[in-house]
C-alpha cells in the first residue's frame, strides 16, 4: 500500500512542478539540475520543456535536456530527447538499460571524441553509442549546452 501512496504522490509532484521562465526550446525547468534520471523521466511525461544543468561533465560543464522534437518519425529525424527516444530507445532496451539510466551514463563516462566535436558540438562515445552536445550561442553571448542527438555506432552487416 504504501508504494502506491508513494507513486501517486510522485506523480502529483510531477503535475506540479513548476516553470522557472518560457525558453527557446519551451517551459524550462532548473529543479533538476544534477538529476538527470528524473529530469529525463519529466520531460518524458510533460513532452515539452527543457532540464537546465541536469547532466554534467567535469571536462565541458553542466548540459541541458530538451524534449525537442520528431520532425519525421518515418526516417526518424528531429533532435533532442524526443528524438533520441523515437530513433533509439529500442537498441538501448536490448542492450538491458533504460533511456534514464543510459544517457547519463554515456555523457557522463563515454569517451570525449576530439575529432568529431568542434566548435558547434561536442561528441561522447560508448562502444555502442555516440551523443552529440551541441554548443549554441545565446543573446547574450554565454553558450548554451544541450543534448541534441545520439547515434548507434554498432558497424552492421550490409
Amino acid at each position: 500500500m504504501e508504494n502506491k501512496k508513494t507513486k501517486i504522490n510522485q506523480e502529483n509532484k510531477m503535475e506540479d512542478t513548476p516553470q522557472i521562465e518560457k525558453g527557446k526550446y519551451g517551459p524550462v525547468y532548473k529543479q533538476f539540475a544534477g538529476k538527470p534520471k528524473e529530469a529525463i523521466k519529466f520531460l518524458r511525461e510533460k513532452m515539452n520543456g527543457e532540464c537546465i544543468a541536469a547532466l554534467h561533465r567535469s571536462d565541458i560543464g553542466d548540459i541541458d535536456i530538451v524534449w525537442g522534437e520528431v520532425s519525421d518519425p518515418i526516417k526518424h529525424k528531429g533532435y533532442g530527447l524526443a528524438h533520441i527516444i523515437d530513433k533509439h530507445e529500442f537498441e538501448i532496451n536490448k542492450l538491458g538499460f533504460n533511456v534514464e539510466d543510459f544517457i547519463p551514463i554515456v555523457v557522463q563516462f563515454g569517451n570525449f571524441n576530439l575529432k568529431k566535436s568542434d566548435s558547434q558540438k561536442k561528441v561522447f562515445e560508448s562502444e555502442t553509442f555516440r551523443f552529440i552536445v551541441a554548443l549554441e550561442k545565446e543573446e547574450d553571448g554565454k553558450t548554451k549546452k544541450w543534448l541534441l542527438s545520439a547515434f548507434d555506432i554498432i558497424k552492421r552487416p550490409k
